[in-house]
């Protein structure tokens, strides 16, 4: 069974062993949405298993929140309908003209096209990919779009950020809940792994703007709204601190002076993050 965060929606928690993301089910009283597609024809296919025992009305679309594999890679199992904001589909064109083998993979990694981590993953959750089929999204849209199931709406925006530009948000107002993807994670494609704080701050406004009561994300379990927004401005305030320091002594020096304290572990990593990302300006 999926888990119920909602009266009418549903999620397949995230599994970290194979990078798996959570997947979301939007249930409507004329038609169902999922919300991406796994990281596997697997994974897909746990998903659709476990929704067609459910009592619901059938599944006719999916969402895709952006174009990284561990959200796409399960597309054409899922077998819908799908929508993504138009530069998702972009991506995902390209994606299909490559190849998944692990010499393709590894040749990839060797170029600074593909992450190590990503190739790891892809290899753990799918030890054989050399028939791998991707597919494109069959529908697209530019700023935002609203979809009617029937007693449930969802809403889509493009909202962009570090991790990847393409990135969307799915709400539903009825139930208080949106679907994060990864929107709210670092830029890790790009060298070290990083925030901009100009660009975390935009990104924070087009969500907070939100009536939410339960935030679903992509690699972590939900998080109600008081929770996500305590850890969110903890990160927002350590990136102040920072400012525009690219030393990470200096800026931890920064941080010690204004909190008169040791920064934690969690702490330090976003420090890291803000460092990382002034030293790529």
């Amino acid at each position: 069974m999926l888990k119920q965060i909602a009266t009418n929606v549903y999620y397949m928690p995230h599994y970290a062993e194979t990078d798996r993301p959570a997947l979301g089910l939007i249930c409507g009283e004329n038609f169902s949405l999922a919300i991406d597609a796994g990281n596997s024809p697997a994974h897909a296919t746990d998903f659709l298993d476990l929704a067609e025992n459910m009592d619901i009305t059938p599944i006719k679309l999916a969402v895709i929140t952006h174009w990284h594999w561990d959200h796409i890679f399960g597309m054409k199992t899922v077998g819908r309908l799908t929508i993504s904001h138009q530069d998702t589909k972009r991506q995902l064109e390209y994606l299909k003209t490559l190849k998944w083998d692990d010499a393709s993979l590894d040749k990839r990694v060797e170029n600074g096209e593909e992450i190590a981590f990503c190739r790891d993953m892809m290899k753990r959750e799918m030890p054989v990919r050399d028939y791998l089929e991707l597919q494109a999204p069959d529908i697209t849209f530019q700023d935002t779009m609203q979809i009617d199931l029937g007693g449930i709406t969802c809403v889509m925006e493009h909202v962009g950020g570090e991790h990847a530009r393409d990135s969307s948000i799915v709400y539903i107002p009825e139930e208080k809940v949106m679907f994060l993807g990864d929107c709210i994670y670092q830029d890790f494609y790009s060298g070290e792994w990083s925030y901009d704080l100009k660009e975390l701050q935009i990104l924070l406004e087009k969500i907070k703007k939100y009536d939410v009561r339960y935030y679903v994300l992509g690699h972590q379990s939900p998080k109600s709204y008081d929770e996500l927004w305590h850890f969110l401005d903890e990160l927002l305030d350590v990136g102040e601190i920072v400012g525009d320091e690219t030393s990470p002594e200096k800026a931890v020096e920064r941080f010690q002076l204004t909190r008169k304290i040791e920064p934690t572990k969690d702490q330090l990593e976003f420090i890291g993050n803000f460092v990382a990302g002034n030293q790529k300006k």
